[in-house]
């Protein structure tokens, strides 16, 4: 499935006139591509990780979010709903990227859960350290969009 994806994003290249440059990052839900118009593909791998990172992305493009909580979020420039791809900015650290586990409007069943979440409260301020309270900060402000996230991890929030 994951050579899949890679057709998928060089498809989606050939048919905008641009090429590959180098791979910025790839994981269980997609990969992602640096192009020579120095913008990023995202080719993700299962429909619904494509729906839940598009529709974040247009929730971020409807509303203007530019940054959360001083953290850079890539700004949407296209998507492809045949070929599951989300071309976006590429942006500098600090930044908060990949939105394809994340909620919209509501938080996922398991947050109703207090020992799971504390479980994983704990696991995140372990994984971030003295920088957990930004991180913290990143993520209710998220919520206040409505955007629930789930895969908070050193990658994905950069300093």
């Amino acid at each position: 499935m994951y050579s899949e994806a890679i057709e998928r994003a060089a498809e989606y290249a050939r048919r905008r006139n641009l090429s590959i440059e180098n791979q910025l990052g790839g994981g269980i839900q997609g990969v992602v591509f640096s192009t020579d118009k120095g913008t990023a593909i995202k080719a993700l791998i299962r429909p619904e990780f494509y729906v839940k990172e598009r529709d974040v992305y247009r929730r971020i493009k409807a509303r203007k979010i530019e940054k959360v909580a001083g953290f850079n979020v890539p700004r949407p420039l296209g998507f492809h709903d045949e070929l599951l791809v989300i071309e976006m900015q590429i942006v500098m650290p600090p930044y908060v990227v990949d939105f394809a586990s994340a909620h919209l409007d509501s938080p996922p069943d398991y947050a109703s859960e207090p020992e799971r979440m504390q479980a994983w409260h704990d696991e995140k301020s372990d994984q971030f350290e003295n920088r957990w309270p930004q991180v913290r900060r990143v993520f209710y402000e998220f919520q206040s969009h409505g955007i629930y996230l789930s895969d908070i991890k050193p990658g994905n929030i950069e300093f």
